[in-house]
């Protein structure tokens, strides 16, 4: 059994997944990084914001294919799909709104808006799993929630784990379940903020919504430890104190 080296949330930061592979003892080799009894699962989250995003899928597409890793998809992969693929109407899944855009637009400009590259990356998005379960260790990107993984299995993935065209599709249909299951699996459960609490995200963008961690089940959490991303940015209507 291979030992397993977890890394998430690369972002096109090449030059760090470089370090944090030399400095975890793997070699690059005939093109591509192992060390021998290793492993490394990645959990998505490859492309979007940083400089390197092409050379951050060739590092990892190689490891994949040479069987010195394993991946998942994340939520800009998931996106990213979305945003190439259109449904049966003609609309593309991702809106191509101004926001949508500039939350993408690195990606676009490194690897050409729809160039041969493009889809070849798209392609292999396609063929990565929503989640893993090996017995001794399972992943997934976001959340591991037993019912929401169950749902989306029965509902919009093929005995790979992997999204069907058809599912994928559905997974867009808001106020849907397969739709509310993959944005936790994917994303993360989200709360609505109570008390017309508010803030802007790192983008600048007003969030009315905000991730939990699910994960802490602490019972004396407060509103600002229970989620993530507000990092002191919140405020409200009524200017009361956040506690």
């Amino acid at each position: 059994m291979s030992h397993i080296d977890i890394i998430g949330d690369i972002h096109g930061h090449a030059d760090h997944l470089h370090q944090l592979l030399n400095k975890m003892d793997y070699r690059e080799i005939n093109g591509f990084y192992a060390q021998p009894g290793h492993k490394v699962l990645f959990l998505g989250d490859f492309i979007d914001r940083g400089p390197e995003q092409i050379e951050v899928l060739r590092i990892v597409r190689a490891m994949c294919a040479n069987g010195s890793a394993m991946a998942v998809m994340g939520n800009h992969e998931f996106n990213s799909i979305s945003w190439m693929t259109k449904n049966q109407s003609g609309d593309y899944l991702r809106s191509h709104n101004d926001t949508h855009r500039e939350q993408h637009q690195a990606f676009l400009d490194q690897v050409g808006e729809d160039s041969p590259l493009h889809h070849d990356i798209i392609d292999w998005f396609k063929s990565l799993p929503a989640f893993l379960d090996l017995g001794h260790i399972r992943a997934v990107h976001a959340c591991w929630h037993e019912p929401s993984l169950r749902h989306m299995s029965d509902h919009c993935l093929d005995q790979n784990g992997c999204f069907t065209d058809i599912g994928f599709s559905k997974a867009h249909i808001k106020s849907t379940s397969l739709y509310d299951v993959v944005e936790v699996s994917l994303k993360g459960p989200e709360q609505k903020l109570p008390n017309n609490i508010s803030f802007h995200d790192k983008s600048g963008h007003l969030r009315h919504h905000a991730r939990v961690r699910w994960w802490d089940k602490s019972s004396d959490q407060s509103l600002r430890t229970a989620v993530l991303g507000m990092e002191g940015r919140e405020h409200e209507r009524q200017h009361n104190p956040i506690t």
